[in-house]
């Protein structure tokens, strides 16, 4: 018996030795080969290698200790508990290596790729990377300690089937936050239309995106409404083409109605921040004489936009006004295409 508790106290102290000895070796050459790359993953990899060393080192070394011990118990199953918790230790010391290797390569990946999106896409994702691994490890923890799966698998069925159908919703509101970041249909700071809504975005959430309208309210809309239905985003636009039909009395003059298109087009030529395409008589209406009038505003910003179309549309007025030309109710009307 003495003679195991010698050799048990000597292997310990043995290991603890080579432990602290293979740490520093490790360290020496490891500094050496982060000189030569210049990378911070890889000092943070090397790091984390050199603090999983000493613990798993210490741990298998007090493990051997006692194997070679070899200490006989009744009853208690003292021997099992002891490697119980011996794997337990090297279970929680590798799958904390795992993590914490595999964030910051993840993390190093999107720094590289220098897209917000994608960082925060990694950020969300992270405390689900987490809880896969430790369940991976659990699992073969479990297997390793000779307990019966089959029940565990059934019972981890019936419990995913359940919490699959409680948590359909949420589930799908984060895959369509993750279409949102990665297929970028818009982005925060961006004015877009959809159902009807007019309004730009404040912040992408996990379940929802906040908007803000151009009445001044909060808008809050699932991602899910979002990404199925149809999007137009402003931001993108190089130019708006503004369509107008504009009515005339049947009264007015052939020369009068000669003089409308070159009047128009003087008119828009002479505006900042607004190009003339064309504008043409084009119908006999029920009640009016109709010209269309189409022009661009080379801009994406809406109050440019409105501040150019106002300005058109008053001098319009005011040239009709000295010419005396009377304005008429167009039968159809095409509306500014935001």
């Amino acid at each position: 018996m003495y003679t195991r508790l010698i050799s048990s106290g000597c292997i310990f102290i043995l290991g603890i030795l080579i432990t602290l000895v293979g740490s520093k070796v490790l360290s020496s050459i490891f500094k050496k080969i982060v000189q030569r790359t210049k990378s911070k993953t890889d000092d943070y990899i090397l790091k984390v290698l050199l603090d999983t060393v000493k613990p798993l080192g210490v741990s298998i070394s007090a493990f051997t200790s006692w194997r070679i011990l070899a200490i006989k118990t009744t009853g208690f199953g003292l021997n099992e508990s002891i490697t119980g918790v011996f794997k337990l230790i090297l279970l929680i010391l590798i799958v904390r290596l795992i993590n914490r290797i595999l964030l910051k390569l993840l993390t190093s990946w999107s720094e590289k790729i220098n897209d917000a999106a994608v960082s925060t896409m990694l950020k969300s994702l992270s405390p689900m990377l987490r809880a896969v691994i430790w369940c991976i490890g659990i699992v073969f923890y479990l297997n390793n300690m000779g307990v019966q799966m089959a029940a565990i698998w059934a019972l981890l069925s019936a419990g995913g089937i359940g919490a699959g159908l409680a948590l359909k919703e949420p589930v799908q509101e984060f895959f369509e936050y993750i279409t949102i970041l990665l297929d970028k249909p818009f982005q925060n700071g961006q004015f877009i239309h959809i159902d009807g809504v007019l309004a730009k975005v404040e912040r992408v959430g996990v379940r929802s995106t906040r908007m803000r309208s151009i009445n001044g309210e909060i808008i809050v809309m699932s991602n899910s409404n979002l990404t199925n239905g149809v999007i137009s985003n402003y931001a993108e636009m190089k130019q708006r083409r503004l369509v107008h039909k504009i009515g005339v009395t049947y009264d007015t003059s052939y020369s009068r109605m000669q003089l409308i298109p070159n009047m128009i087009k003087e008119i828009i030529d002479q505006t900042d921040n607004a190009l003339f395409d064309r504008c043409h008589f084009i119908e006999f209406g029920e009640s009016s004489l109709n010209f269309e009038l189409v022009y661009y505003i080379p801009t994406n910003d809406y109050l440019l936009a409105m501040n150019a179309q106002q300005k058109i549309n008053l001098e319009i007025m005011r040239l009709f006004e000295i010419e005396k030309i009377e304005f008429a109710f167009p039968t159809q009307t095409i509306h500014l295409a935001k």
